[in-house]
C-alpha cells in the first residue's frame, strides 16, 4: 500500500504527458513555413512531403532538400530548427486534471526527461506545466540519461530515501530499468498507436513496468485508492 503523504511521483515527458508526434509535426510545420519563404513551393506541400517521408521510414530533411533542390539550408540547419523551435503543443484537459490531482495529494512531484535542455524547456513552457514540478531533471543539463540510475538517485538525495517513489513513463526499453532496481513503483502508459518509440512487454523483466495503464486518467485511481495489486 502506498502512503499518500509520503509519496513522490515523477513523470516522464515525451509520449507520457503529451504525444511526441505533435512536437514533430509542429517542427515540420515551422520548417516548411521557413522553406516556403525562399522557394516557390507552398508550405503545405513541403510539410506533407516531410511527414510522409517520416511515416514511411525515410530521412525527411535530406529528402525535402534533395526533392525540391534546396540550397540555402542543409540538414544541420533543419535539425537546429527542429530542436530549437517553440512548439505548438498543448496539454489535454484530462492530463491537466491528473496533474492537479497528483500535485494536490502527494508529497512532491518531479520530472525526468531525456533530451536537449532548450528543447525540453520549450516543451514544458508550451504545455504550461512548469509549476506542477518541484524538480525537473533534463538529461543534457544533468549529465546523464535514462537508464542511468543517477537521474533517479538524485530524487532520493533531494527528498529522502524514506519516501515512496513512483515513476510514470512509456519507453519499455529504458524508462523502468533504474527505478525497478531501486524499488520504486513503476507505471507504463500504454501506446495507443501514436508513440515515437514502440513498446514491448516481452523479454527482459528488468525493463518491464509493474503496472500498465491505458490512459493517464487511470493514474490517480491506481495510486490513491490502494487497489490490491499495489
Amino acid at each position: 500500500m502506498i502512503i499518500k503523504n509520503n509519496m513522490v511521483v515523477i513523470f516522464d515527458l515525451d509520449d507520457t504527458l503529451y504525444q511526441e508526434i505533435d512536437f514533430l509535426k509542429s517542427a515540420f510545420k515551422e520548417i516548411s513555413d521557413i522553406l516556403s519563404t525562399e522557394f516557390t513551393e507552398v508550405s503545405e506541400t513541403l510539410y506533407s512531403h516531410m511527414l510522409n517521408c517520416y511515416e514511411t521510414g525515410g530521412h525527411a530533411f535530406q529528402s525535402v532538400i534533395e526533392t525540391y533542390g534546396i540550397q540555402k539550408f542543409n540538414v544541420t540547419d533543419l535539425v537546429q530548427i527542429y530542436r530549437n523551435h517553440y512548439p505548438n503543443i498543448r496539454l489535454s484537459d484530462a492530463t491537466r486534471e491528473v496533474l492537479d490531482s497528483v500535485k494536490n495529494t502527494v508529497h512532491k512531484v518531479g520530472l525526468i526527461t531525456d533530451g536537449r535542455t532548450l528543447q525540453q524547456q520549450q516543451k514544458l513552457k508550451a504545455l504550461g506545466v512548469q509549476d506542477y514540478f518541484d524538480c525537473v531533471v533534463i538529461s543534457e543539463s544533468f549529465g546523464s540519461s535514462k537508464p542511468d540510475s543517477r537521474n533517479f538517485e538524485y530524487y532520493e538525495t533531494l527528498f529522502g530515501a524514506g519516501c515512496q517513489y513512483v515513476y510514470i513513463g512509456d519507453n519499455t526499453n529504458k524508462d523502468f530499468i533504474a527505478p525497478n532496481a531501486m524499488g520504486w513503483t513503476t507505471v507504463c502508459l500504454r501506446d495507443q498507436g501514436h508513440n515515437i518509440h514502440k513498446q514491448s512487454f516481452q523479454g527482459d523483466a528488468s525493463k518491464q513496468p509493474q503496472h500498465i495503464i491505458n490512459h493517464l486518467s487511470e493514474l490517480p485511481s491506481l495510486l490513491f485508492k490502494s487497489p490490491p495489486s499495489i
